[in-house]
């Protein structure tokens, strides 16, 4: 399946329904972790979920592009965020976001820094969970955009100076503004 060429561009239909921002289905051999890579568990009444991703850009530079995915949500939109996932077993946020942005973009890139991180509830099979996902700002080392994820609907090279606008999430919009810091204290 081709990738699409912007934003802008034509959606696909998804293979399957796209889960609301941070309700993602079960996949088959990924057991979720929790903040201390243990499977999800009740505390309290409540489950708590970990998962990393992250920004990659194809050099390091304000003027860079970056690769955003997109998602359809339950009404058919096609929604613009982050690549991100659930921590494996064993496996660091840095590691996490190493590998989910290659399996949902195509594009492989190592950790240069840290953009923050993002907490919010949300309720699936009756129950109420707590996620946390670490995000990374990545630089490209290799790979062809792709979206042959199932969790992938399109994604995209966007110019970082119009990204923000892109993004679907006001807190993924927030992490974009740090990213000149985070270039600078990689320099």
């Amino acid at each position: 399946m081709a990738a699409a060429q912007g934003p802008g561009g034509p959606g696909r239909t998804p293979r399957r329904p796209i889960p609301a921002e941070g309700q993602h289905p079960p996949v088959p051999g990924r057991v979720p972790a929790t903040r201390s890579g243990r499977t999800p568990g009740r505390i309290g009444g409540r489950v708590e979920e970990t998962s990393a991703g992250g920004l990659i850009l194809d050099r390091p530079a304000t003027d860079a592009r970056a690769v955003l995915i997109g998602r359809h949500d339950r009404r058919g939109r096609l929604l613009w965020s982050l690549p991100k996932g659930h921590l494996e077993a064993g496996e660091t946020q840095e590691d996490a976001a190493i590998r989910e942005v290659a399996e949902e973009t195509g594009i492989r890139g190592r950790v240069v820094g840290r953009l923050g991180s993002i907490d919010f509830w949300f309720t699936a099979d009756g129950r109420r969970v707590h996620k946390t996902v670490h995000h990374f700002l990545l630089i490209a080392e290799g790979g062809e955009l792709s979206d042959e994820d199932v969790e992938v609907a399109a994604v995209a090279w966007v110019p970082l100076g119009q990204a923000a606008a892109q993004l679907a999430y006001a807190t993924e919009r927030e992490l974009l503004a740090r990213v000149p810091n985070v270039l600078a204290d990689t320099a």
